[in-house]
């Protein structure tokens, strides 16, 4: 299900064209006051006494600009930025090379940092601390220690699941930071500034409509954009208009609230199949065909944040707001839990 059209991780089509809508330096940046207010303040600190930023880590849901956060980071550090992911590392000669090839107050980003193989974590450990590298040489009795020292770097981590990270690489970061999903009003100015580079023109409504069904993610917002250009091209003279938007994600099958046919199939098959619920992850992703991994990942966060899917110990359950978007009838009050008359 990676090629949704509103799902917050990226696509292939996405590639050519994320690049040129990010934002360069955080002035341009909208959305997430608090994390840009206190990493301006640390970075103008670290930028006055020519050191290295301290480690950052940036953790939210796909799509929310944890890169393009990072990216920015080094532009105003004025520093290059060397970017990779935690699956690619697989040894730690892997990690060595990387690090030793820093220059000082160089960025390293490290996409899906919780994907860091154990024993390359361990090699970065110290590499955090004390801009070193421990590395053991040879083995047997014949092995030996060597002390790799490090120039000064910052590390960004980012991560779509911070629970993963152990305590140790977490503890390791000196600036944490949670990006959440966008406001209707930061869409809105995304969407505004991303026609303005693509050359599309959009009114004021039409900007509204799109950062509406945007599921509060600039990447979803930019995706759906390119595609209600492309409508508004063969079918409306080019201009996106407040109906032009509705005609095309109405044509995307995505409706008021972003939703597209496998949320919508999520909800109708707590509510059909498992009479509202409460189910099972496991038992749910059986029953729609998809891995419980990418339920938690993909699919539940926005439905959770936004009233429509309940988490419970006993499993997922369908809210009142869920049954009213679908137009079915809102059951009666659910019966006390079986748990509470045990006392």
């Amino acid at each position: 299900m990676n090629d949704r059209l509103v799902t917050g991780r990226p696509i292939d089509d996405d590639l050519g064209f994320e690049v040129s809508l990010r934002p360069r330096r955080l002035d341009e940046y909208v959305g997430q006051p608090q994390v840009i207010a206190n990493l301006r303040v640390a970075i103008e600190a670290a930028r006055g006494r020519g050191e290295a930023l301290d480690h950052v880590l940036l953790f939210g849901p796909p799509g929310v600009g944890k890169t393009s956060l990072a990216h920015v980071v080094a532009a105003e550090l004025g520093v290059p930025i060397k970017a990779t992911a935690g699956p690619i590392i697989e040894r730690a000669g892997d990690l060595a090379a990387l690090l030793t090839a820093l220059d000082h107050r160089e960025l390293l980003f490290v996409d899906e940092i919780h994907r860091l193989d154990a024993k390359v974590e361990e090699i970065l450990y110290p590499a955090l601390e004390d801009y070193s590298l421990d590395l053991m040489i040879g083995s047997g009795p014949g092995a030996r220690s060597m002390k790799i020292p490090l120039k000064p770097f910052t590390l960004v981590g980012a991560t779509t699941r911070a629970g993963l990270l152990t305590a140790p690489l977490r503890g390791r970061f000196g600036i944490v930071h949670r990006l959440d999903f966008y406001t209707d009003a930061d869409l809105h100015l995304i969407v505004t500034r991303s026609a303005r580079i693509l050359g599309v023109p959009i009114d004021e409504a039409g900007a509204a409509e799109i950062a509406a069904r945007s599921r509060g993610t600039p990447r979803v917002a930019n995706r759906l954009l390119r595609r209600v250009r492309d409508f508004a091209q063969v079918r409306a003279g080019g201009e996106i208009t407040a109906t032009v938007a509705r005609d095309a994600l109405a044509l995307l099958e995505v409706d008021a609230h972003g939703f597209d046919e496998v949320d919508r199939r999520l909800l109708l098959t707590i509510i059909q199949k498992f009479g509202g619920g409460p189910v099972g992850v496991n038992a749910l992703a059986a029953a729609i065909s998809e891995e419980p991994d990418a339920i938690e990942d993909i699919y539940e966060p926005y439905l959770l944040q936004h009233g429509f899917l309940d988490r419970t110990p006993r499993g997922r359950t369908a809210t009142r707001r869920a049954y009213e978007h679908l137009g079915l009838p809102v059951p009666d009050a659910a019966p006390a839990s079986p748990q509470k008359k045990l006392f």
